[in-house]
């Protein structure tokens, strides 16, 4: 989550530890899972988060839903979310057991792909709210038509001030800055 020169994994990798600190003490019950995803994505335990790096890796969002997806049918409980944190810019899908990659601008054929997998899970009933850690208008439409698709939820905050944000939550229909 270098883009541009921007260091964006420090903030995201916050909002994750905010988010988890959150849900265990709120929810004790509630189970977490955490996916990172680059190139591919891969679970890693709640306790490494703060420990996560950037690597030379694309942004393959789609594969994130999709294990996010995988692992959340395979729960019993009845409320099933992902809580997605990212810069909103998908760069990488599996095709043909081979890796698509464009990290130049928004590529149509990942950005249909990603929002189609967005689509499945709200086949299958499960929420997408997503935290966008940066304030780059294109890749803000991205999140916001991807999160239109799954009727989800949105944050939208810039990097240096992670308190003030636009909510945005199409499952009610409503948008609101705070």
């Amino acid at each position: 989550m270098i883009l541009y020169g921007e260091d964006r994994i420090t903030p995201a990798k916050k909002v994750a530890m905010a988010l988890i600190e959150y849900i265990q003490q709120k929810y004790p019950k509630d189970v977490i899972d955490v996916v990172l995803f680059g190139d591919d994505a891969i679970p890693v335990e709640t306790h490494q988060v703060a420990r996560v790096s950037v690597g030379p890796f694309h942004t393959n969002t789609k594969a994130g839903l999709q294990a996010a997806m995988n692992i959340l049918l395979k729960r019993k409980q009845a409320n099933k979310q992902v809580f997605m944190i990212t810069d909103g810019k998908p760069s990488a899908i599996w095709e043909n057991g081979e890796l698509y990659k464009n990290p130049f601008g928004l590529d149509p054929k990942i950005v249909a792909q990603t929002v189609n997998e967005a689509t499945a899970l709200r086949r299958k009933g499960i929420t997408i709210t997503t935290f966008m850690i940066t304030s780059d208008p294109y890749l803000q439409d991205f999140v916001d038509t991807l999160t239109q698709a799954n009727k989800g939820r949105a944050y939208y905050s810039s990097l240096d001030n992670l308190g003030k944000f636009i909510f945005a939550d199409y499952a009610r229909n409503k948008k609101k800055k705070v």
